[in-house]
């Protein structure tokens, strides 16, 4: 279950603590680890335009920028299932930027927010749901407690990516990491159902953690119950590693203890940040439960007591300053088409994902049972 943050933490602690901070994991029952974990240090001066760290040579982003986006004021609460030393900084450079602006954030885990949000009842403090991950959102508007967000704001992102009561501020792409001194990429199958038998290498993942278990949450959509559980079998006999979370399968396999793992690509390229030498790279598997594309997202609330600063909120997070900042400093897929990844990665174009409800990657439970029956070790 995730770490909970303090409420109502002083979004000013945030520059202080962080040289302080390590990176540590927000793992849930709805899959809600957010990167958090071990992920390598960003401490370079922000650029000009920029927010956060730097990253030489890349230019300045597209879109649209903050400046030409409807000015916030007033008060606004945000209940933030994304931690604060990931996204704090983002946070406050939005709240900064007007005088009459009165930012108060919540950090928790998504699972956690939804459930105090439902609990909460229409006296709900909560303005915006801003989550780790699609099937939170999902689950928040299933109870009926978001409001419709208008198309200008909707249409700024892919229609995969959004629905009419919640939209996707940011992507992490299901990857192959590999070792790089061990194999090529043509070594690796494109088809994650391939995986023992036509791989000859050992491997890694975390099956513990959330984003492995929306993985395998995905398998069971795709793939369905029966053919999920023999993979699982026969990646468990194969003597598959398990490792606390997915930066430190990453990191193993940089360091040659195995050859390959499943993870997320943003740990990659945590690990190239660490050490731009390091012996990995990233391979893909083509329209499977391997190649899934699960998205971060807000919604608005429906007590937000101003629904039009609410909306101009969610919007922000969709400005060229954000989208560079989630790019750079979290290393996720920007969502809006004029801002590129950072890394040697293909663009969501064109990578081949399946096409899945990404709200249905919040049914852990029958998943957790099917791991628990192969052996995995949860």
């Amino acid at each position: 279950m995730a770490h909970n943050i303090p409420n109502d933490v002083d979004r000013r602690r945030f520059l202080a603590a962080t040289g302080a901070l390590g990176v540590a994991g927000l793992a849930g029952c709805m899959g809600d680890d957010d990167g958090d974990d071990n992920g390598g240090g960003d401490g370079a001066d922000g650029a000009v335009g920029q927010i956060g760290s730097g990253r030489e040579g890349r230019d300045a982003p597209g879109g649209t920028s903050m400046s030409d986006m409807p000015d916030l004021s007033g008060e606004l609460t945000v209940y933030s299932g994304r931690g604060e030393f990931l996204v704090g900084e983002l946070i406050e450079y939005i709240e900064d930027l007007y005088d009459d602006f009165d930012l108060t954030v919540r950090y928790a885990g998504s699972t956690d927010h939804v459930n105090a949000i439902v609990n909460e009842g229409e006296g709900s403090p909560a303005d915006v749901f801003y989550s780790v991950n699609a099937g939170a959102l999902g689950a928040l508007a299933d109870e009926g407690r978001t409001r419709a967000l208008p198309a200008e704001i909707t249409d700024m992102v892919r229609e995969e990516f959004r629905t009419e009561q919640w939209i996707g501020t940011s992507g992490r792409a299901r990857t192959v990491p590999y070792n790089t001194e061990e194999l090529s990429e043509g070594d690796l199958p494109d088809d994650i159902m391939a995986y023992p038998e036509e791989f000859a290498g050992s491997l890694g993942w975390a099956p513990s953690y959330g984003s492995c278990q929306a993985f395998v949450t995905a398998m069971r959509i795709i793939e369905g119950d029966d053919a999920t559980l023999d993979w699982l079998e026969s990646i468990v006999d194969s003597g598959i590693s398990s490792y606390p979370d997915e930066f430190a399968a990453c990191q193993a396999v940089a360091d040659g203890e195995v050859d390959a793992a499943f993870t997320n690509h943003y740990y990659i390229q945590r690990v190239l940040d660490g050490n731009p030498e390091a012996s990995i790279a990233t391979a893909f598997t083509s329209g499977d439960a391997g190649a899934v594309f699960n998205v971060a997202g807000a919604a608005v609330v429906d007590t937000a007591s101003d629904a039009t600063l609410a909306e101009n909120f969610v919007r922000h997070l969709l400005s060229s300053e954000a989208q560079d900042y989630f790019a750079r400093t979290t290393f996720e897929y920007p969502l809006i088409p004029d801002v590129e990844p950072i890394g040697d990665l293909p663009t969501i174009d064109e990578l081949d994902v399946p096409d899945i409800d990404l709200t249905q990657l919040s049914d852990l439970e029958p998943t957790i049972d099917l791991m628990r029956e192969a052996g995995a070790d949860l």
